[in-house]
């Protein structure tokens, strides 16, 4: 691994760990976050943020950025905790997460002074937005490029294959929709609910140039985001696992919508080569509560 690949391993991380903080946080006020389904974006969350997007705290509210746009809506705690690293949120806005007043919600709410594009919650929406941005950057001549992250359950709605279809016709080649594809979805297993194993020749059915990769792979990743799609949009299905990163919690339905004991705590850390005392803000104000 390069030493590029190398600092975006170490954010992906560090993301994790976020969501694990982030997590027991609202576990001792007897909350839960989505933290199975963000688990499984860190790696797609740090290639974007780390290495592809032209996005940056310099230029949120310029004409002249990329726009990332989380359909999955809950899939916002990862999104909270890569803005953080990546500088654009502060580390007081990220403990905000579903205090009063927050703007840092279960999904989220639409800041862009915060980096936060659309307000996503019902599934299907965002992928629309994200393709009418993408066909108006094209009205407008502006060559900057729209990335979308859908889930796989997500792909149950008709509304994103609707977007597809548009998508296709007007060739809009500076659109990439992401697919986490992590089997999983709100009530159980996807091959349980509407079998997903042909969602790669579905989605080209549509029209897209398609690359499917390991999720957790940040070279193959880098690989597909950069793949060319001169005449066509594109969209990289990334097969993920859902709680990646921490065994209890990995494949586990029941982390749809989760929370965490101290001693699970602790073992998520552990599991991550963390500590609960290592030397770190965010861990001193949990372990402080």
């Amino acid at each position: 691994m390069s030493n590029n690949y190398k600092d975006l391993e170490d954010l992906a991380l560090k993301i994790r760990k976020d969501i694990i903080d982030a997590t027991y946080k609202v576990s001792i006020h007897k909350g839960k976050t989505h933290v199975g389904g963000s688990l499984s974006l860190c790696e797609i969350l740090s290639m974007l943020y780390g290495e592809v997007l032209n996005v940056s705290e310099d230029n949120l509210l310029s004409e002249n950025r990329d726009r990332f746009i989380l359909s999955k809506g809950h899939g916002a705690l990862a999104l909270y905790a890569t803005l953080k690293e990546v500088g654009i949120i502060s580390l007081d806005d990220f403990l905000s997460f579903k205090e009063d007043d927050s703007h840092f919600w279960t999904h989220p709410t639409f800041n862009k002074e915060l980096g936060l594009e659309f307000a996503s919650g019902s599934l299907g929406i965002g992928i629309s937005l994200a393709v009418g941005t993408a066909f108006a950057l094209k009205l407008k001549g502006n060559p900057e490029k729209v990335y979308c992250l859908i889930g796989d359950g997500e792909c149950d709605e008709g509304e994103v294959w609707e977007a597809l279809s548009f998508a296709n016709h007007h060739k809009l080649n500076n659109l990439t929709v992401i697919v986490d594809d992590n089997n999983m979805q709100l009530d159980d297993f996807t091959s349980k609910i509407v079998d997903k194993s042909n969602l790669a020749k579905r989605i080209e059915s549509f029209g897209f140039k398609v690359v499917e990769v390991d999720g957790h792979d940040l070279e193959a990743l880098n690989k597909a985001f950069t793949s060319a799609h001169d005449e066509m949009p594109l969209a990289v299905i990334a097969h993920t696992i859902k709680g990646k990163g921490v065994s209890f919690i990995e494949n586990n339905p029941a982390y749809h919508t989760g929370s965490l004991t101290k001693e699970q705590y602790e073992q998520a850390l552990a599991e991550l080569g963390f500590s609960v005392n290592v030397n770190n803000q965010t861990s001193k104000e949990i372990s402080n509560e």
